[in-house]
């Protein structure tokens, strides 16, 4: 904003830590002697930081001495979902893992003004319920579970009745309660129970182990219960509210598959999700709280336009500054007018190359939309593989999503409104399908089979991960897919996030031409500036060899 902290007029945070360590104390005493040593884990964190929250923060600002406010955790997150969606009034759907003591909130929103009305606490959480088969799955918990979600295809539903029968009750209205017997997240330091293990089938995976038709199933079996979870939570809050638009936020809105069905099955006209729907959006939603009710600002949706600006919240490098950068590391590149840029991008997409874009504002939010991809043909049966092992340097059955021109996706899936965070998981039409030649295999073998005329973006139940383009929103990334869709006549791009396991999406010129040096991307575009890998020094060849740190 290029102002100093002094002229702030209050600063937000998303959750309130005295009631969250109220919940771990009460946890504890409750669990006492049993969570002894999670206690002694957790406490030093909280005596010397989270409790020191407001000084830390005036402290970070350079002795701020301006209001802290304080938000409640799902309060923050229904903020980050009503305020930025363009709808004027809408029910608030927001799920997660844990905040204070909520797991899940239902609210309403109108004009300036929200109220969460409904709470499920604490231990009972979906978020939790997905972490624990996660783990058991031999994923890391909070960073894994979209692995489950990407897994669950392969899968088949064997554990539904088991849950549903054993391990949660669920109610017709989405809430349930968990059988704290198969758990251990309230007062140990692992997610599960041998209980649990009895019951499924065994211990935990081992990370990194060969994955088994059994973790398969965990995935498929847990995702189902999700979506059903979701689904009724989401005709909950429609009854509740009355609303035509839901809005979504918590990490489990991240869940596309859940969105999905609550889209096309839901019985809402419009849903809107928060593309930083986890803990991150939280920042958003406290300083939407901050600036509706405690300055009582007024505020107007159209209905048709968010205020995310396309989640293009992060740094952006001129022309000179990416030449600086490339300059200093040595680089080789040249300049392109855009139409040409745009041109010869296309054609390389088209004759099967790997590209890294990097263009304007990074991506606020766990999505590459754009500004920081890696983009590939759709149409290659083998570019899910080749990306996943030698670009992305990641397990074989991890799927891509399709970014396509927004006018042109209705053409291609079955959706029933725009997508512009990539936060739907929608069925390819009918004609785009093939036949199924994948009689007799399992598990990961099927992923060799095409599924459609666009195999590289095709879940094995003929669905994909949607992200729709507009001019609007993303105006060059538009004009490549057009580019791109006039030389082939496919109108969209195999879209995946501009970095490799373990690390960040990159962020800066420097960043990016580290990712391009160090996997098999053979073009790298920085507008105005076109890198091809053959054009680089020769030291620069040999850096493709080498393998970056795993960290996960």
């Amino acid at each position: 904003a290029g102002i100093a902290a002094h002229q702030l007029e209050a600063v937000v945070f998303y959750e309130r830590p005295l009631l969250k360590l109220d919940r771990l104390l009460e946890t504890y005493l409750h669990l006492a002697p049993r969570g002894l040593r999670s206690f002694l884990r957790a406490a030093p964190l909280w005596l010397h930081e989270r409790v020191h929250t407001e000084r830390r923060i005036r402290s970070a600002l350079g002795d701020y001495q301006g209001r802290v406010l304080w938000a409640d955790h799902h309060e923050s997150h229904a903020a980050s979902a009503f305020y930025p969606s363009p709808h004027q009034s809408a029910a608030i759907l927001t799920i997660d893992g844990v905040g204070e003591w909520a797991t899940a909130a239902i609210g309403v929103g109108h004009g300036h003004e929200l109220e969460v009305t409904h709470e499920l606490r604490y231990p009972d959480s979906l978020g939790l319920l997905y972490s624990a088969f996660t783990h058991h799955a031999g994923f890391r918990v909070n960073s894994g579970e979209y692995k489950l979600m990407g897994l669950a295809p392969y899968g088949e539903p064997r554990y539904v009745a088991r849950i549903l029968d054993e391990v949660v009750s669920l109610r017709d209205d989405g809430s349930f309660t968990m059988d704290q017997r198969f758990f251990d997240y309230m007062g140990g330091l692992t997610m599960t129970t041998p209980q649990f293990e009895a019951r499924f089938d065994g211990p935990a995976r081992a990370p990194e182990s060969p994955l088994t038709q059994r973790e398969m199933d965990y995935a498929r079996s847990v995702q189902d219960v999700c979506e059903e979870i979701v689904l009724r939570m989401a005709r909950t809050a429609h009854r509740e509210t009355g609303a035509t638009a839901l809005c979504m936020a918590g990490g489990v809105a991240l869940n596309a598959v859940a969105n999905g069905r609550v889209a096309r099955e839901g019985p809402f006209e419009h849903v809107w999700i928060q593309p930083a729907a986890g803990d991150a959006g939280g920042a958003i939603g406290a300083a939407y709280l901050g600036w509706y009710r405690w300055l009582s600002r007024p505020r107007a949706a159209n209905g048709r336009d968010d205020a995310m600006q396309g989640a293009g919240l992060g740094p952006s490098f001129n022309a000179d500054q990416i030449a600086g950068e490339l300059r200093a590391m040595g680089a080789n590149f040249v300049r392109m007018e855009e139409d040409e840029l745009l041109a010869h991008t296309a054609e390389l997409l088209a004759s099967g190359k790997v590209v890294g874009w990097f263009d304007g504002r990074m991506e606020f939010g766990p999505r590459s939309l754009g500004a920081r991809s890696i983009l590939a043909d759709p149409r290659d049966l083998g570019m899910q593989s080749l990306l996943n092992l030698k670009i992305k340097f990641r397990e074989g059955f991890r799927p891509f999503a399709p970014s396509v021109i927004a006018e042109r996706a209705a053409a291609f899936f079955e959706l029933t409104d725009e997508s512009p965070y990539m936060l739907i998981v929608a069925p390819l039409r009918a004609e785009h399908r093939l036949a199924s030649r994948a009689t007799g295999l399992w598990g990961l073998d099927r992923l060799r089979v095409p599924r459609s005329t666009v195999p590289a973006i095709t879940h094995l139940d003929h669905s994909a991960r949607v992200q729709t383009v507009s001019a609007a929103r993303a105006p060059r990334f538009h004009a490549l897919l057009t580019a791109f869709e006039l030389r082939t006549g496919c109108p969209m791009l195999v879209n995946t996030s501009f970095n490799v396991r373990g690390e960040p999406i990159v962020c800066s010129p420097t960043d990016a031409y580290a990712c391009f040096r160090h996997t098999a991307i053979d073009a790298l575009v920085m507008h105005p500036y076109l890198l091809l890998r053959t054009n680089q020094p020769v030291d620069f060849q040999l850096g493709a060899s080498k393998r970056p740190i795993e960290l996960d």
